[in-house]
């Protein structure tokens, strides 16, 4: 069996398992998501089905890295970093699903994991420029770094808003990852992307509309933030090419929405980090869809981005410029239509 599959599966099941387990702990803890103006649940619903993912990530990372020979020929430094460095993001997680963290403290703790990261050899010694040639960053390497981790991890945290859209992102943006990095032989990323690609897929099971737990910010943070490392191993072969340029088109759906978010903020006079009902979950289900058919919508517009950023490692630099371009336009008519159809539905 293909050793990706291998950790696919184990990964999946995993999840699959522990959720109910997850779902318990939340009852008994207290960690409920009420609803409310944000909120598209009309009921209460138990957090924390992110540590299953979490749990399941970590411990078959790392059993793989006892058991399976492959896996044990890898590098033990970018492992070791991850672990070191995910592990404040997943209790930081739990207690914000509890107790509701301030984003100053949760930026805060978030900075402090990618630096964690950088001392382990994770960066961006480089950056893709699809205009031209590429940019060496030297002293900028860490700001850009940190950056890049806040970004990405706030992004899938801030899609989170909908049953199973986080997960079928990170399943999404995962594959095509993978398949980048396996006609590179890129086995890190591939790697991490079998591990996540699993872990989703079995919390997703108990996450699909109607959800029986939400993965809260613990499945969220972790998922963002495994996600911005696995842009970061400075191992890629191939995929060193594009650095940042690939995860950036893969994650276009969630990086878009962020930035959008944020720009709204700004423009309205609003706190920057106050949560509103504008995601672009929100938009899609005020134009009338189930939230099935919307979560359908979404996962389609993701797997668009997804096979985009697969196809960029095919194209000389100028076509990806002009790639770029098109998806951007693609989003702009999306969030168009979708201004249309909300003064419709109105």
């Amino acid at each position: 069996m293909p050793i990706s599959l291998t950790l696919a599966l184990a990964t999946g099941l995993l999840a699959l398992l522990l959720t109910p387990l997850a779902r318990a702990l939340a009852l008994r803890w207290g960690a409920i998501d009420h609803p409310g103006p944000r909120r598209i649940h009309a009921q209460p619903m138990p957090r924390l089905g992110g540590l299953a993912i979490a749990a399941a990530v970590l411990v078959v990372a790392w059993g793989a890295r006892l058991v399976l020979a492959p896996v044990m020929a890898l590098e033990a430094r970018p492992l070791l970093g991850y672990t070191f460095a995910v592990l404040p993001i997943i209790a930081l997680g739990m207690a914000d699903d509890r107790w509701n963290v301030s984003p100053w403290v949760k930026l805060a703790i978030q900075t402090c994991a990618a630096i964690a990261l950088s001392l382990f050899g994770y960066g961006v010694p480089v950056l893709t420029n699809p205009f031209g040639p590429a940019i060496p960053l030297g002293w900028l390497n860490l700001p850009v770094t940190i950056l890049w981790v806040l970004t990405v991890t706030n992004a899938v945290n801030n899609i989170d808003g909908l049953d199973g859209l986080a997960s079928g992102v990170v399943i999404i943006a995962c594959g095509a990852l993978w398949t980048v990095a396996r006609m590179h032989q890129d086995f890190y990323v591939m790697f991490f992307a079998a591990l996540l690609i699993g872990a989703c897929a079995g919390f997703l099971r108990w996450n699909f509309p109607p959800a029986k737990v939400f993965m809260g910010d613990t499945g969220s943070q972790f998922l963002g933030f495994t996600l911005a490392t696995l842009s970061l191993l400075e191992n890629r072969k191939g995929t060193a090419a594009l650095t940042l340029l690939l995860p950036l088109v893969a994650l276009g759906l969630p990086l878009a929405d962020t930035t959008l978010a944020f720009a709204r903020r700004l423009l309205n006079r609003q706190h920057v980090f106050r949560g509103d009902a504008s995601h672009i979950h929100h938009r899609v289900l005020q134009t009338g869809l189930s939230p099935r058919a919307a979560l359908f919508a979404l996962w389609a517009l993701c797997a668009c981005f997804g096979s985009a950023a697969v196809l960029l490692t095919a194209l000389p630099r100028t076509d990806a410029a002009l790639l770029i371009t098109v998806l951007a336009a693609v989003l702009f008519v999306t969030l168009e239509w979708l201004k249309a159809r909300r003064k419709d539905a109105r």
